[in-house]
């Protein structure tokens, strides 16, 4: 504060007030009466006006209310004679800073101005912070849009699908992505519709239970599964989540979903064109396979020969015992060339898992009995009728049990009381685990991990090396996987998991594809 006003209409007051003022280094401008003062104080502005309040014309008040319609922020400092106190309060009332009484005293002056210049400074800091709290609010404002709009065409451009819901379970984001998996259009999914209308069954569980239960799963890890399409396709998706919290309260849910679709399309020309391979390959391991069977035949027909020109009961049984043992042989090899060759679509039907797997172990309880092997069962009771292809759980579980079989025939350790387990488990996400265990000679990491190559085989002669493949390729055709655990000297446990449809919805199974 610099530039002072001073209105008085005594000049005497007027010179004396200015030689004090000048004196304390102050900028002062005089005025003899209330018109003239406004005239200055418009063009100049000074920051403190020291008006007296008994003027003619134009009082000090009047004075007063002028200024401050002009510039609120101006400090007026009224000069009252004694007796005049009404006139100073009503003064403060329309925003005098201060009055001082008559005649002016200079430390009473000296206090008033004091009091003005830091209503002036308070004022001036006031407005600082002010501004400089606007342009933080402007700046943050300014990140946080950018930031939003950086996350909303990140959200956008995403391949993935996102899905976003409130803690009601309305679904509030819904990006481009899962516009293209789930195909129902975005004014038709955003705050009209529930994950319960959009998600399957299973997905929509997790995250209910994670909404609602305190020590549910909150995030959900990448898995594979399957989303029904508004047009009824079954897409295949990798799907991961989580439940959102603010302030420490649940506030709603996210999901993302990768379309499998391309990949399992690429999969399945992959595993078409490896097999292709294999069955080139396979005229070498045909022409092998069948040069040692008909070794066996011709080893047999010598046999049975030898037994009808020497009259040898013995050597003529024998003989067609090989020459039977061939021909299954033979059998075997056509039926696994067929089936690896061919492709073929899952027929999906009502059935009874835990009797498939009763009815293998039965079929094959008289060869693990001459082998001295033990076939146990464990079956889940909770497995009832469900939708799967049976003959595609049969063939698997047929191949692994005599596989497993096998497996302590050749194992060395003839102490051991050989079993070989039939179990099955119901998962959470519409799948049946089958697991074929044994405690025969196991494999070692090399062995195990040509497993599934074409033409390789632990059974030396007596195997094709096909049955492995072709488990794999129906297994991989039912949608599922197959997975195998083995260690040298103590057994094989090989693991399937098939998914299943819950019975009574038959459907084309081209839509599995």
């Amino acid at each position: 504060m610099n530039r002072i006003l001073l209105v008085d209409d005594e000049p005497d007051i007027l010179r004396v007030l200015g030689i004090s003022l000048r004196a304390d280094g102050y900028q002062v401008r005089t005025a003899g009466g209330g018109e003239e003062a406004l005239t200055i104080f418009a063009r100049e502005t000074p920051e403190l006006v020291i008006t007296d309040i008994k003027m003619p014309g134009m009082n000090g008040i009047e004075v007063l209310r002028e200024v401050k319609n002009i510039n609120p922020e101006t400090e007026v400092i009224i000069i009252t004679g004694h007796g005049d106190i009404d006139s100073a309060i009503e003064a403060l009332q329309y925003g005098a800073s201060d009055f001082i009484n008559k005649p002016v005293r200079d430390q009473q002056l000296s206090i008033a101005l004091k009091r003005a210049q830091e209503k002036i400074q308070i004022k001036q800091q006031l407005r600082e912070y002010t501004t400089s709290l606007e342009q933080k609010v402007e700046a943050a404002t300014r990140e946080i849009r950018r930031r939003s709009n950086f996350q909303s065409k990140l959200i956008r451009s995403s391949n993935n699908g996102i899905v976003a819901t409130d803690k009601d379970l309305k679904i509030v984001i819904y990006n481009p992505g899962a516009e293209k998996i789930f195909g129902y259009p975005h004014h038709g999914v955003v705050h009209r519709m529930q994950i319960q209308e959009l998600y399957t069954p299973q997905i929509t569980d997790l995250i209910i239970r994670g909404m609602t239960q305190e020590n549910a799963l909150e995030e959900f890890p990448w898995q594979e599964t399957s989303i029904l399409s508004e047009s009824g396709e079954v897409i295949p998706v990798r799907f991961s989540g989580s439940i959102l919290h603010e302030k420490g309260q649940k506030m709603g849910s996210v999901a993302f979903f990768q379309d499998l679709r391309e990949i399992k399309r690429l999969e399945r020309e992959l595993l078409k064109a490896e097999r292709l391979a294999a069955v080139g390959q396979t005229v070498a391991g045909l022409a092998h396979g069948l040069k040692n069977i008909l070794h066996g035949l011709k080893g047999g027909s010598y046999l049975v020969d030898l037994g009808i020109k020497k009259d040898d009961t013995e050597k003529l049984k024998n003989g067609w015992d090989m020459i039977k043992r061939n021909i299954g042989r033979t059998s075997e090899l056509v039926m696994d060339l067929l089936t690896y060759s061919k492709e073929r679509e899952p027929e999906f039907e009502d059935c009874f898992p835990n009797e498939i797997a009763t009815e293998v172990a039965d079929l094959l309880a008289e060869k693990a009995r001459e082998s001295q092997v033990e076939i146990k069962k464990s079956l889940d009771p909770s497995i009832s009728q469900v939708s799967m292809d049976p003959r595609i759980v049969h063939t698997a579980l047929l191949n692994l049990v005599t596989n497993a079989i096998d497996a302590c025939l050749f194992d060395e350790d003839t102490g051991k009381t050989w079993q070989v387990v039939v179990a099955t488990t119901l998962e959470d996400d519409n799948t049946i685990r089958f697991d074929v265990s044994d405690n025969g000679a196991g494999m070692s990491k090399n062995v195990s991990d040509r497993l599934f190559t074409s033409f390789f085989s632990t059974k030396g002669h007596r195997g094709t090396g096909l049955g492995l493949m072709v488990t794999r390729k129906l297994v991989e055709e039912h949608g599922g996987r197959i997975d195998v655990i083995s260690s040298p000297g103590k057994g094989t446990t090989f693991t399937i998991h098939l998914p299943f449809e819950a019975a009574g919805q038959k459907e084309t199974t081209s839509s599995k594809k």
